[in-house]
């Protein structure tokens, strides 16, 4: 993606106006997957845990095939290697906190405990704090090149689907409530539109690919966190493994379709 932030950009608010309206197509394609999520009549034990496999199995290749190559080609694998660790261990902090805090609250409501919202919780915030640079990506290359800029657009529209998957197959399952479901997935794609302007207007002038590709190679480790220590022990609990493995497969598959139409 290193190309992406070298092309030179008009500055103008006119320019501006299409740029920001793809964002918004590309972030909101997750409330796409949201809607598949919530059109299926009853999610059963194996269609979730495909589905939660499925998710696993985007982030993990998104992260280790794309995000964290990238960085490591422009940052250095020093750097690249420290911000994905930090990412690691902040979203590892968040865990240790988040869930225990959240049980004592159910205690004190007299509400019930569910592990799967909470799941719904960490992979909304990593695909939020992801959408940051993909919305960052998909305007300054846009302003450059605005065929470019759309066929960026349309590649992470299509990888953003599953990732609304991934965010309302958990969310749906703990509350059955499609508004729910449906407004996490859109909270999280609106991080690509606004993220991206707060970036142009605060750093337009001294963005770089340097702290993007640092945001990439620390999105990688938050990603690959929770894939590996939320989604798929979700997974292997319902002991329906072929399934589990399955989704994993084919939420790479996705993602891999995805990159190769953006490349």
């Amino acid at each position: 993606m290193y190309f992406l932030f070298c092309i030179g950009y008009d500055q103008t608010m006119q320019n501006i106006l299409p740029t920001v309206a793809l964002t918004f197509f590309a972030g909101l394609s997750t409330v796409i997957g949201g809607i598949i999520v919530v059109s299926i009549p009853r999610i059963n034990k194996s269609l979730f845990v495909f589905l939660m496999g499925l998710s696993a199995g985007a982030m993990i290749y998104l992260s280790l095939v794309e995000f964290l190559p990238s960085s490591t080609k422009v940052i250095g694998p020093l750097f690249s290697f420290i911000s994905f660790f930090f990412g690691i261990a902040l979203i590892g902090i968040i865990d240790s906190i988040l869930p225990a805090h959240y049980e004592k609250y159910c205690q004190r409501k007299g509400k019930t405990y569910d592990s799967h919202l909470v799941t719904g919780w960490f992979v909304a915030f990593a695909l939020a704090v992801h959408n940051i640079p993909e919305g960052i990506a998909v305007m300054f290359s846009s302003l450059g090149d605005m065929v470019i800029g759309i066929s960026l657009a349309v590649a992470t529209a299509i990888h953003n689907i599953p990732e609304g998957v991934a965010i309302a197959t958990p969310v749906y399952k703990a509350t059955g409530r499609k508004i729910y479901a449906l407004g996490y997935t859109a909270v999280a794609g609106l991080a690509e539109p606004i993220g991206a302007l707060l970036f142009y207007f605060l750093l337009k002038d001294s963005l770089s690919p340097y702290i993007i590709h640092y945001i990439f190679a620390f999105v990688a480790g938050i990603m690959v966190y929770i894939s590996f220590d939320e989604l798929l022990p979700s997974c292997l609990r319902q002991g329906q493994d072929h399934y589990a493995i399955a989704g994993v497969m084919t939420g790479m598959l996705i993602i891999a379709g995805s990159l190769y139409i953006l490349h």
